[in-house]
């Protein structure tokens, strides 16, 4: 479980050295986990934001080598206003603050569970997941 707690920090490290808005990211990162599985799983979710006009900075957050910033608006605009209102809600802020703190989350979110530059097999995905919710929220 080492490995995912390590995954907890670097993500949540990560997104507290970014002070972009006053976003609450564990609230976020909730809601972004709970996506994933709703959106059936990171491939799925990394075909919509790559058929969305996001796919340079998909493969820069799948990569080996730095990630490409994203706007609040490209990620809403990839994700659709009524998902992104939809995380908002569960995530107790406005829907504004959850697009940005989505642009600040899904970089290194997705850079974190695509070690190697690979994206693994969903059932392994699954289970990384279900236990970095447990990590990060209980």
């Amino acid at each position: 479980m080492g490995l995912l707690d390590q995954l907890a920090g670097q993500v949540m490290g990560s997104l507290g050295a970014q002070k972009q808005d006053p976003v609450s990211h564990s609230g976020l990162m909730g809601s972004v986990l709970g996506m994933l599985e709703q959106a059936g799983g990171l491939p799925a979710l990394l075909q919509k934001l790559q058929a969305s006009g996001l796919g340079d900075q998909v493969a820069s957050w799948v990569g080996t080598g730095d990630n490409q910033a994203v706007s609040g608006d490209q990620v809403n605009a990839a994700l659709g206003s009524e998902q992104v209102a939809a995380i908002a809600a569960q995530a107790g802020i406005e829907p504004a603050h959850a697009a940005t703190g989505l642009a600040q989350i899904l970089p290194q979110l997705i850079n974190q569970l695509t070690p190697g530059g690979e994206v693994p097999s969903n059932d392994m995905l699954a289970q990384g997941i279900n236990m970095l919710k447990g990590k990060l929220f209980s």
